[in-house]
């Protein structure tokens, strides 16, 4: 059976982008006949973690997939990056008009559930990362994965990391990208996840 999977992809934010490596790595597996999964995309979110967390979360509720891989670019880094963890400031003060104090701000951090290892056994070069970046990728992975737990969805989701995409690297970081989605849907079968 076919398992239903939303991925996601954000649009450029700097006006000399001409694409975002997300979504060029979306488009490029939505090119694929030998993928076998339902794969939805919410492609080029716009980047804003208020906006594209609301959109990618109605997505969620709107589909119920199986698995959420969201997917931003990493212009810095090589190999696609797997995200572990996702951060942010969040007031910790009861007395409200002392939010403008940093001492008063502490960060909150969520974990994916998927085993990231696993996930990413045979890979030929894909990095695991602690670091989301604290821009709108972090604040997105955040909020899905917040609204995930809150709403207690066991739906399993990742943050995948893209590095700029060419004509040297396409074809090994899109066989690695295929091998993460099928290995999470392999990995949570293997575990007995509802799904």
């Amino acid at each position: 059976m076919q398992k239903k999977i939303l991925l996601t992809s954000f649009n450029t934010w700097l006006s000399e982008q001409q694409s975002n490596s997300s979504d060029d790595l979306l488009l490029e597996l939505a090119k694929m006949a030998c993928v076998d999964h339902d794969l939805n995309f919410l492609r080029l979110l716009p980047v804003d973690v208020a906006v594209a967390s609301s959109r990618v979360i109605a997505k969620i509720n709107e589909l119920q997939p199986d698995y959420v891989i969201c997917c931003g670019m990493a212009a810095s880094r090589q190999n696609l990056s797997v995200e572990v963890v996702a951060s942010i400031m969040s007031v910790q003060a009861t007395d409200i008009s002392s939010k403008d104090c940093p001492e008063n701000f502490l960060p909150t951090t969520l974990q994916t559930t998927v085993d990231v290892e696993q996930l990413v056994a045979g890979t030929a070069a894909v990095e695991i990362s602690y670091d989301c970046g604290k821009f709108v990728c972090e604040g997105l992975y955040h909020s899905v994965l917040n609204y995930l737990s809150q709403s207690q969805l066991p739906i399993p989701c990742i943050f995948v990391h893209v590095p700029i995409l060419n004509q040297e690297n396409l074809i090994g970081i899109l066989a690695d990208f295929v091998l993460i989605i099928n290995n999470l849907v392999r990995g949570n079968r293997e575990q007995g996840t509802v799904s």
